[in-house]
Parts: structure tokens; sequence; C-alpha cells
């Protein structure tokens, strides 16, 4: 390939750069080759795209990475049917990328070969089909603007059967705007540069003045001529003498090579006049007036079986290996990357868990090391997107046991409170609940023989087994008794003992209160 890069890439062996595979050359060109390569997206995502690859030797010279800059916010601004659309740039790893949508389809210099070698000439109605839609696209350039709204003054300036492509839809397409010149390039083009292919310039192009959207129509001319006779314009045994026809105007006419083309005369002479003031204004208005000429243009679909008819070999080979490129690519299609692991911090409280111990400086749950490889795995970081499922019962296991811990702390803090004031007891204000849960965990109360044993019985819960056995008169109520309620029950103290009525009850095992007599005077 001619000013391929060093490493070419083959389908066996992709060139990865950024997010893009490039596999292929399909096409080359003086400073850059255009690969198939594949577009790999997040969530399995994957297009087959045109990639046009500056030449090493280019990649690091600011002039040509300018131009190539420039191209892709050019061609970034045109959006019509009859462009090739430019979807992305990439410039990384010495690697300078324009990424274009794939076509699949021929060249018209190629189809136009073909049919030179056949010995035949293209249908008059797939001429005005093809060059049409070429000069609605070359039209919707002329027109691009900017951000702001401001014209870009766009000229192609290499307007030639090679930049326009055919599809096999039957859509003919413009690109390759690499020399197109524009207001506001980042590259300027130095004094006495030509840029384009000689053979299609206007004489003004090749002049080295400056130029208007005319000249692409110029191109156009040729094109036209050359598509409807597949022979040259300018047939001269060199390039110095197709430039001196080209500054003289020495033009052919279809009709010079076959009569039936005389329709076309018209537009040919007035496309390339020397001047450019006599030529079409825009390419729309020679689109208009090729559309007219009595010819009615193909359809989509009789264009799209000629392509398939001239260049069906050439395609069905290209088409093998896309559809390789794209079985390969979905084989081996780089995993998707794993989410990253988020530790979910347990409740201070947990810290009471054994085996449980905070991470350093983290705040976070984390088991010994001596810890089996069950809890460890209780314990470590949650990753979402994976399943844990037997994580969910330890957690909960877990989370009863602390609430368990937490009962039986409260419980042992109630009796030690009851046990270090002597004149208030924890019955107090009772209830069943309470009284029980105290009795069944506070020690049992050592018995003095004083007269004070008395006091301590009626502010002390009596142990089951030293509880004295209540007398039969105790159930009714006393006569000098003032209270109303009969649900309560009364209980007269030994004989001799010293009453205290701060409570003026006391509490029998079973949790009911008993109201002193004295203490209700």
């Amino acid at each position: 390939m001619k000013g391929a890069a060093t490493n070419a890439p083959s389908a066996d062996a992709p060139l990865l750069v950024d997010r893009y595979a490039i596999y292929d050359a399909i096409a080359s060109g003086g400073m850059a080759t255009v690969h198939l390569g594949r577009l790999i997206g997040t969530a399995g995502f994957l297009r087959t795209v045109a990639i046009k690859r500056l030449h090493s030797q280019f990649a690091h010279d600011p002039e040509f990475t300018a131009m190539f800059l420039d191209e892709a916010r050019l061609a970034s601004r045109i959006q019509h049917p009859n462009v090739v659309s430019t979807l992305d740039v990439v410039m990384k790893d010495s690697e300078l990328l324009l990424v274009m949508e794939y076509v699949r389809g021929e060249s018209l210099s190629r189809l136009v070969r073909r049919a030179r070698d056949s010995v035949e000439r293209i249908p008059p109605r797939v001429v005005v089909a093809i060059l049409s839609g070429a000069l609605h696209g070359l039209h919707a350039a002329h027109e691009a603007s900017d951000e702001k709204g401001v014209p870009l003054g766009l000229v192609h300036r290499d307007m030639s059967p090679q930049n326009i492509l055919v599809g096999t839809d039957g859509v003919a397409r413009v690109l390759d705007f690499g020399v197109a010149k524009a207001a506001g390039r980042i590259h300027t083009t130095r004094d006495g540069d030509i840029k384009g292919k000689v053979l299609y310039m206007a004489p003004e192009q090749l002049a080295a003045q400056p130029l208007t959207r005319t000249a692409d129509v110029y191109g156009v001319g040729v094109v036209l001529f050359e598509t409807l006779t597949c022979m040259r314009m300018f047939a001269g045994e060199n390039e110095v003498a197709a430039i001196s026809k080209i500054i003289q105007n020495e033009i052919r006419l279809p009709s010079e090579v076959a009569p039936e083309l005389m329709p076309f005369d018209r537009i040919v002479r007035k496309a390339t006049a020397a001047e450019a003031e006599h030529r079409y204004p825009t390419a729309l208005a020679m689109a208009i007036d090729l559309e007219s000429i009595g010819i009615a243009p193909a359809s989509a679909a009789e264009v799209s079986t000629w392509v398939k008819r001239l260049a069906g070999e050439t395609l069905d080979e290209r088409a093998r290996i896309v559809a390789e490129i794209e079985r390969s690519s979905t084989r081996s299609k780089p995993p998707l990357p794993m989410p990253t692991p988020i530790s979910i911090p347990l409740p201070a409280a947990a810290a009471a868990v054994p085996g449980l111990v905070p991470a350093p400086s983290s705040g976070v749950m984390r088991v010994p090391e001596t810890e089996s490889s069950h809890t460890r795995a209780v314990a470590a970081p949650v990753v979402l997107g994976q399943a844990t499922p037997a994580r969910r019962p330890l957690a909960v296991a877990s989370i009863l046991l602390l609430v368990v811990l937490l009962g039986g702390a409260l419980a042992v803090i109630a009796v030690l409170l009851a046990r270090g004031d002597g004149s208030k007891t924890v019955a107090a204000q009772p209830t069943a609940t309470a009284t029980a849960t105290a009795t069944a965990t506070a020690p049992a109360p050592v018995e003095d023989p004083a007269p004070v044993a008395s006091t301590a019985l009626v502010h002390r819960p009596v142990p089951a087994a030293a509880a004295p056995e209540p007398a039969k008169t105790a159930a009714a109520p006393s006569s000098t008794n003032t209270n109303t309620n009969t649900n309560k029950k009364t209980f007269a103290p030994p004989s001799g003992a010293r009453v205290s009525c701060d409570p003026p009850y006391v509490i029998d095992k079973n949790g009911h209160q008993h109201f002193i007599p004295e203490c209700m005077k």
C-alpha cells in the first residue's frame, strides 16, 4: 500500500487505539490510509466504522496534524445524506484517527474503471442519479456554518471520482475534506502550494488564486464527462500537457465520444467554463439543471443493482471480511470492568459482637485472622452485583444476638441501681414483667435477726423461699382501712415491728401490692 503505516493491522491482529480496533486497509492516499474498524463501546455496544489513519511519518508533523484536525472539524459540521458522516477523532499513542461511518459500496473512480475494462458505458440515468446526489451533498458542504451560525465558506478543492462513494443502497456520498479550504482553518496553505488532483482543478486553482465554490463546480463538470464517456477529459502524454490544456480551456464534450450524449454538452460546457463567473453559481443550481435535462434519474434500487453487478465480486469479498471482523470482535470483546467494591459500615453497637473488631481508620467491621473462612466471608466487603446467599441468615442471627445482649445489660443495670439505694425499691412503680425479671436476676437478700429485718422486709422483694404465708384475715379489708378499692389487699406487720409508710405498701412474691393499715389512718 502506498504510504501505509509500518505496523499494518489485520483481521487476526487488530491494532487497538483508545476504544477502536483497527483492521485491514480498504483504501490508501498520500497522507492517510482508510481501514475497517470496530467501535468497542460500553455494555457490549459494537459498531463497524471506517477509520482514516494518518501515516506515521506525518503524525508528528504539526502542519499535517493541523490539516487532519481541520478535516474532522469541517466534516463534523456537514449533516446531509449525500455526505459521509464523521463520528469521532482520536489522538492517542502517536496515532491520529478520523472515524467515519462505514458505507458498503465502491468509489466512482473504480466503478468507471470497471466499466471501461468491460467495454461498456454507464447508463445515463445512473450517471444523472449519482452526480445529482453528489452535487446535493457538495452544496450542503458549501452552505455549512460554525457553531455560531457563521458560514464557513468551505471549498472542497478535490472533487474527483475518488471522493464520490456510491453505496449498495444506491446513494452517492461525498467524502474526504482533507484539503478543503474554509474560514478559520487551523492549517494555512503556504503560498504556491496546490491542493487536490491536477486533472480536476479549475484554472484559478492551478494559478493559486483565491477560490470560491465554483472551483468545485468545475471539478464536478470534469467528473460528469468522464462518468458518461469512461474516458479522461484531459488526455495527455504527461501532467504538464494536461495542465496546458486546462489553462487554455481545451475541454472535450460528451457528444464527441458518443453523439447520443449531446444533451449533456451544455451542462459540461457551463460547469467547466474558464471564467468562474460563467459557471453555475452553486452546486445546487447545477444539480437542478442536470435533473431537468430530460433524462429521469435512476432510482436508488436501479443504482444499487448496477453497483452490485459491476463490483459484486469485490463487494462480496469485503462483506466477508467485515462479517469475519464482526464475529471475531464479538467473540473476543473485552470483559466489562468489575464494579468497585463498596464496604458497608456496620452500626457502632456491633462492636460488642464477639469476633468483630473495627478495621484501622475505617470504621468498617472486619474479622480477625484467627477466625474461620466462613466467618471471614460474613464480614468481607459487599460487592454490588455479586450474590451472597449465606450472608443474610448470619446477619439476622448477629442482630438477634445483639438484642439479647443489650436486654441482659439493661436488666443488670436495673438490679445494680436497686441494690445501691436502701431507701428506695425497684418496685416503687412496679409492673408484673419488671418485678418478675428483677426477682429472677437479683441475688437473695440475707435476713438480719435484728428488728430492722421487718423494715427490710417491707422495702425489698421477699425471695420465694422465705416469703411468709399471709394470714387468712389479710384477704378481707380492715374496718379501719379507708381505702375504697376492694381489689387491693392490706398487710399487717409482725407485732412490735417498726412500721415505715414510705411507701405505704409492700409487694409479695406474686408481685401484688398490700397496703399497710397503720399507714392508711
